[in-house]
């Protein structure tokens, strides 16, 4: 069967399991004194992203591919201001649409899922592989730029949403201080672009607003059709942390980064950002 449609309805709920979920979580912060009681609710919220996201995503990725092909106009700004020859990261790359943006550097794409993987990997002149976002198989210190683009979201709990922006800062070079002339000179490092789903969008069809819940499943429709006739359709639910203003920068902050720019595009939190000088 070829899939026929895909819509996405505008109004979304909050998913009971989740809700256990960050109970459990905010409960066990509360008392966690070491760090095998941290770990344990990392492991939780991977439990339940596996089925709420990663599983989501491997079923619907060359539907999902097929929405997904015009570049937002601030990663291309981004990536078309990078000096020639640049090195980079695009993590959670999805079908890597941005990979063909700026001929003029090179980018090592990855994402959670191995069919979108396979998808990205048709862009030959760049390299894609799997690789969990809090997992990078990437040296530290190393590049010159990352770009997370609508990924951290899908991470359910602040502690994981925190990692994962460390674990991205930490692929970028760090800020270098050198002496000259006896002046103290600062230099860029490399730069990274976060992009986050926002809460407030009241203008937007999905219709969020400062109040309403930030933990929120939102469904994913897709309709089949055989040669003869449109069949039943299916909804996938997938998990998304909405990101209140502000939240995007504080989470930078602690995860050991320095907001250089930060907005609001397209009912999205946007920020560039770069390790703090050591």
């Amino acid at each position: 069967m070829e899939p026929l449609s895909i819509s996405r309805t505008p109004r979304t709920r909050l998913d009971p399991e989740f809700t256990n979920v960050y109970q459990i979580f905010l409960a066990h912060t509360a008392c966690a004194t070491n760090s095998s009681n941290v770990m344990s609710l990392v492991d939780l919220g991977g439990v339940y992203e596996e089925k709420h996201v990663h599983q989501v995503y491997e079923q619907i990725a060359s539907h999902f591919s097929s929405t997904r092909y015009k570049p937002w106009p601030i990663v291309e700004r981004f990536l078309h201001h990078l000096p020639h020859g640049s090195v980079g990261l695009d993590i959670g790359c999805g079908n890597g649409k941005y990979l063909v943006v700026n001929p003029n550097i090179f980018i090592v794409a990855s994402d959670r899922s191995t069919n979108l993987v396979k998808i990205a990997s048709q862009h030959t002149s760049h390299s894609a592989i799997v690789a969990d976002n809090l997992s990078l198989p990437h040296s530290s210190g190393t590049f010159d730029f990352a770009i997370s683009i609508a990924v951290i979201h899908h991470l359910s709990t602040p502690l994981r949403r925190i990692e994962a922006v460390a674990t991205l800062l930490d692929t970028l070079r760090p800020p270098m201080s050198m002496s000259g002339g006896g002046n103290a000179l600062q230099t860029r490092g490399g730069q990274a672009l976060i992009f986050v789903w926002a809460l407030e969008q009241k203008h937007s069809r999905r219709g969020w607003d400062k109040g309403d819940d930030q933990d929120v499943m939102v469904p994913w429709v897709m309709k089949q059709k055989t040669d003869h006739a449109t069949g039943e359709s299916k909804t996938f639910e997938r998990y998304y942390h909405l990101y209140r203003e502000g939240e995007l920068e504080s989470d930078i902050s602690q995860a050991g980064g320095r907001v250089l720019e930060s907005g609001f595009e397209r009912d999205n939190w946007w920020a560039i950002a770069e390790r703090k000088p050591s």
